[in-house]
């Protein structure tokens, strides 16, 4: 009843928007033709909505391009979840984790987390807020709420809140996730202080299947309706809990829920700098611009994993975890509370490039965790510097980082990384060169002191090491990119199957080459496409598929309407076969295996229809139109299923529609 009565509101919103003195009339519509990405204003009621992340200091606007949907939606296009959005999902391209220090380990839901690194904190001119609605197949739904205003003209708030909710294709792979964020950027009138405020919060829950029992349901008479198939753990049939387009998904039995949540305060003061001053016609803005400054940081997280099984099927437990009989329940939990105190200084040879400074910094960091059996206590200390300079005429971009944990329970972790990038010519591009070394404690994950590392070997895994040499080339008058990365592999972690944990201590090499290209066929015709060819040399444990390839081809125009933007097409995904990935739903990880080979039937192949209206955005999508197929038991039908992992068909034909509207106020 609660989400029926939000979905009313909102579209009660929506029509009370489309009536007389709408605020979007001042609006003047978003976006423009040749693919800019900014917000389009009247000249005499000027708008500018800008917004940074907090490690750049580079101010952006908002993307505005119709064409991509994966702008509005959690996954890109390169990642594979089980059929329904809000499971657990994971990339196709190889992209190791790469963070030194202290790392929980459960990483299999991160695309629908909120974090400090993808958190944007605004600078307005007017409030400006933003209300989008995705209503899919089986009741699935997206809910995303975004609001910011400028309290004063140095004072920035922005508030949002997403809901996904989805029953699932297939049974016991129902999912309910809510996020919220709140972020806050003040300056003082003088700009000598400013200050970053920000509250996340991800509260995630996936019931878990383990997949279907048996590949032979699919062409089952008796299972037209996926929903039905008999998985590998869950209750036999949750249908009536969660065959529910508002809020049913809530009804997990089996299954995951990790939350989340972190509270962040960074203060910066410039102790030296130059006073100057902007004069218009009705004011005088003052300019400061450092010399040298002082920053402090204190963040507080929590992190919470948590599998439960209220009635544990024996057969799976049994063969797959080697329980010696399957008990009344099944319960693991972690829980983690972070605290770090981080003091840096700041220095800018140029005054007047913010873009070019050096950092160094001390942080401190406090650790506490409670798991089934027990509870611990650890902490870190570890320094960390940085250089940026991007040139003022943008020509060369220098980034390097590093870190190093001096004591503590990461004692040793660090990682290195330098960025290099060079404009050659307008016609010619940029060129991007660079260079990581990571040296990392495995997650917490591959502890026996973890409720679930009860697959733990006995001793102790060596630090990960990882080096990652990266190229990039991008042309943009042919609207190419080209990328490469090599990354050289040692003393890799992993799980050998659903509970046992290993490390891979030779070292091995894994090489990604990418092309992404734009063709414009005709003036409207346009075929985007990105190919990526991935090769694993020497003995690893790593599964990639050997070539992946996404893209889409269809019209972009505006059919001779001057507000309207339209892009219609066909959507493609292709990857050669592999040994894909395994998924334990107990552990919460994706696991290597040799045994089963998954090969796409057909590429998966989606229809899209989107538009954009002055501010309204509209996207309706058919997806998985290669599963149809004419079969002597079933008769025709979108029944024709793809693989993602051993047991995890993908679903058949699901539609979506979004509405996305923005208000100026």
């Amino acid at each position: 009843m609660k989400g029926l009565l939000v979905t009313i509101g909102f579209i009660i919103i929506c029509l009370a928007a489309s009536g007389q003195n709408n605020p979007l009339s001042r609006f003047g519509g978003m976006g423009s033709s040749g693919g800019k990405d900014s917000l389009e204003h009247r000249k005499d009621d000027t708008v500018s909505i800008t917004f940074r992340y907090l490690d750049s200091s580079r101010l952006l606007k908002i993307d505005s391009e119709v064409y991509n949907f994966y702008l509005r939606y959690p996954l890109p296009a390169t990642y594979i979840d089980f059929g329904n959005i809000g499971t657990a999902s994971h990339d196709l391209v190889f992209n190791p984790f790469m963070k030194p220090g202290w790392d929980g380990g459960w990483h299999a839901y991160d695309p629908y987390v909120f974090t400090v690194e993808n958190s944007r904190f605004y600078n307005t001119t007017k409030p400006y807020s933003e209300l989008g609605y995705l209503l899919g197949s089986h009741a699935e739904q997206m809910i995303n709420l975004k609001y910011t205003q400028n309290v004063t003209r140095n004072w920035n708030v922005f508030f949002q809140y997403r809901l996904i909710s989805s029953p699932g294709t297939f049974g016991n792979q129902n999912t309910n996730h809510n996020n919220y964020r709140l972020s806050s950027w003040y300056q003082s009138n003088n700009k000598r202080y400013q200050a970053f405020l920000l509250l996340l919060g991800s509260k995630l829950q996936s019931a878990e299947s383990a997949g279907i029992q048996n590949d032979s349901f699919l062409h089952s008479v008796s299972y037209g309706d996926r929903f039905n198939i008999p998985t590998n753990i869950g209750p036999s049939n949750n249908y009536s809990t969660v065959n529910n387009p508002f809020g049913g998904g809530s009804a997990i039995v089996t299954g995951t829920a990790y939350t989340t949540g972190t509270f962040m305060l960074r203060q910066q003061y410039d102790i030296i700098g130059l006073k100057d001053s902007v004069v218009t016609d009705s004011l005088v803005i003052p300019l400061f611009y450092p010399k040298f400054r002082a920053e402090q940081t204190i963040t507080y997280s929590t992190y919470h994993q948590r599998f439960n099984d209220n009635n544990p099927t024996s057969a799976y437990y049994i063969d797959n975890l080697d329980f010696i009989s399957a008990p009344d329940t099944v319960r693991l939990s972690d829980l983690w509370h972070n605290l770090t105190n981080d003091f840096s200084l700041y220095s800018f040879p140029d005054s007047k490039n913010s873009q070019q400074f050096l950092k160094a910094g001390i942080s401190f960091q406090t650790m506490n965790g409670t798991y089934n059996a027990g509870e611990r206590s650890l902490y870190n200390l570890f320094v960390h510097g940085e250089y940026r300079n991007k040139t003022r005429n943008k020509k060369w971009d220098v980034e390097a980082t590093g870190n190093f944990y001096i004591n503590g329970f990461n004692a040793g972790d660090y990682n290195a990384y330098i960025s290099l990038k060079r404009q050659i010519s307008k016609n010619l591009g940029d060129l991007q060169l660079g260079f990581e070394n990571v040296n990392r404690t495995v997650s917490m994950a591959w502890s026996q002191e973890s409720s679930f590392g009860f697959g733990v070997p006995n001793g102790f895994f060596n630090k990960e090491n990882v080096i990652h040499l990266f190229g990039s080339i991008n042309q943009p008058k042919l609207q190419l990119n080209l990328t490469a990365n090599y990354y050289l592999m040692t003393n890799y972690p992993y799980f050998t199957d659903y509970y046992i944990a290993a490390q891979e201590t030779n070292p091995f090499n894994v090489l990604v080459v990418s092309a992404d290209k734009r063709f414009a066929l005709t003036n409207h015709l346009i075929l985007r496409t990105l190919a990526l060819v991935q090769k694993v040399a020497g003995g690893s444990p790593v599964n990639i598929p050997l070539f992946v390839t996404t893209g889409q081809i269809g019209y972009e125009g505006k059919l001779g309407f001057k507000n309207l933007q339209l892009a219609v097409g066909l959507e493609f995904r292709y990857f050669t076969p592999y040994t894909a990935d395994g998924y334990s739903p107990v552990i919460g990880q994706f696991f290597t295996q040799k045994q089963t080979t998954i090969a796409q039937n057909l590429p998966d192949i989606n229809a899209y229809v989107n538009l954009r209206i002055r501010s309204f955005v509209a996207y309706f999508r058919t997806e998985n139109l290669n599963t149809a197929q004419i079969s002597p038991a079933t008769g025709f039908g979108f029944t024709n299923n793809n693989y993602v992992a051993p047991y995890y068909p993908y679903a058949g034909l699901k539609i979506r529609l979004g509405i996305y509207w923005s208000f100026i106020n």
